[in-house]
C-alpha cells in the first residue's frame, strides 16, 4: 500500500445517473476494507471549491445500493474552470488531510481533473458515470444500462397507443452525440427506424423507409430519434416534415428527457459501480494517478484520462445491421 495515501475523497460530477450511489458506496467500503478515512465532496467540483466536506464511513453508506441519483449531490462548476477557483479547491484539500480524490463523472469531470493533476500533481482516479455510455476505453459507464431499460419499458407502452390509434410515434432519447441508447433501445423495443447522429440517414431515405413499411401492411410505426441526430433541425420539426409528406401516418412525438436518469439503478448497474469503486479505491493504493477505472471484456482496466476523453467510443456497426434486417 503507497504509505502516501491515507484519507480519500469522493464526489460525483456532471449529470446524475442510476447506480452512483452504489460506486459511492463501494469506494467508502472499499476504504473501510483497507482502513483508510474516506470523505464525501458536497456538490462535486463546486463543493471542492468550497471545501464541502462530510466524513464517511461503512454505516454512512447503508441502504443506497438500490437509490437512484446520488446522496452526494452535483452541481456544474464555473468555480472549478478558473485557475483561482482550482487554487481554492487544492487547499481546501490540503487542509482536510485528504490524499487523493475518487471523481464520479463523464467525459467534463476527467478533463477538468486532468488538469487539476496537471497544476497540482494531486492522485485522481475515475469512474464512468454517465447514461449516454459515450466515454471511451470502458464497455459500459454506470447508468446506461437502467436508462436503455426505462426507455425500452417507455417504448412499450406507447407502442400500445400507437398500435390503438394507427400512429408515428417519434421518441426522442437523450444520448447527445452518441447513438448508443438509441440504437439498444430501438432494437430491444422493436422500432421500425433509429436515428443516431453516427449514421446519417437523410430526410428522403427516411420518408422511403417509413412509406416501405406502410406498404408492407405495418398499421403503426415507432421511430426512435437520439438527442443529437442532426437529421432534422429538432424532432418537431422532423415530425412536421414526415406529417406534411406522409399523410396516412398521423404523427405524434414523444421527448422522454429526464425520466431516463432515474429510477433504481439495475442489477447490471448495481455490480458494475461496485466494481468500479472497488477498482479505483485499488488502484490508487498502487500509486495510479489520472486514470480511469473502466470494464474492458469483463474485467476492470485503467484507461488514462487523456484517452478517456480523447477517444471516440464508436458504434457498434453490428448492431446497425442488425437493426436494418429485424426491422423489416
Amino acid at each position: 500500500m503507497s504509505s502516501e495515501i491515507k484519507r480519500i475523497a469522493v464526489l460525483t460530477s456532471g449529470g446524475d445517473a442510476p447506480g452512483m450511489n452504489a460506486a459511492i458506496r463501494a469506494v467508502v467500503r472499499s476504504c473501510a476494507f483497507h482502513k483508510l478515512e474516506c470523505i464525501g465532496v458536497y456538490r462535486g467540483l463546486q463543493g471542492l471549491v468550497e471545501g464541502d466536506f462530510i466524513e464517511l464511513g461503512p454505516r454512512s453508506v447503508k441502504n443506497l445500493i438500490n437509490r437512484g441519483g446520488t446522496f452526494l449531490k452535483s452541481a456544474r462548476s464555473a468555480d472549478f474552470r478558473t485557475k483561482e477557483g482550482r487554487q481554492k479547491a487544492h487547499n481546501n484539500l490540503k487542509k482536510a488531510n485528504i490524499d487523493a480524490l475518487v471523481v464520479i463523472g463523464g467525459d467534463g469531470t476527467f478533463t477538468g481533473a486532468n488538469v487539476f493533476i496537471d497544476e497540482f500533481s494531486f492522485p485522481i482516479v475515475g469512474i464512468p458515470g454517465t447514461i449516454d455510455n459515450d466515454i471511451n476505453g470502458t464497455d459500459y459507464s454506470i447508468g446506461y444500462d437502467t436508462a436503455l431499460n426505462t426507455v425500452v419499458q417507455a417504448i412499450d407502452k406507447i407502442r400500445d397507443t400507437a398500435n390503438s390509434h394507427n400512429r408515428l410515434f417519434m421518441i426522442e432519447v437523450m444520448g447527445r452525440d452518441a447513438g448508443d441508447i438509441a440504437l439498444n433501445a430501438g432494437i430491444g423495443a422493436g422500432a421500425e427506424e433509429i436515428l443516431i447522429p453516427e449514421e446519417e440517414m437523410g430526410r428522403e431515405k427516411l420518408l422511403k423507409s417509413l412509406k416501405r413499411s406502410k406498404e408492407s401492411g405495418k398499421t403503426s410505426t415507432i421511430v426512435v430519434v437520439a438527442e443529437g441526430d442532426q437529421i432534422g433541425k429538432n424532432i418537431f420539426g422532423l415530425a412536421n416534415y414526415i406529417q406534411e409528406n406522409l399523410s396516412e401516418y398521423e404523427v405524434k412525438v414523444t421527448v422522454l428527457g429526464h425520466v431516463q436518469r432515474g429510477g433504481s439503478p439495475s442489477c447490471y448497474d448495481r455490480v458494475l459501480a461496485s466494481r468500479l469503486g472497488v477498482g479505483a479505491v485499488d488502484a490508487l493504493i498502487r500509486g495510479e494517478r489520472g486514470v480511469m477505472i473502466g470494464i474492458s471484456h469483463k474485467k476492470v482496466v485503467s484507461v488514462p484520462f487523456i484517452e478517456a476523453i480523447q477517444g471516440d467510443n464508436e458504434i457498434d456497426i453490428e448492431l446497425i445491421r442488425v437493426a436494418d434486417i429485424t426491422s423489416v
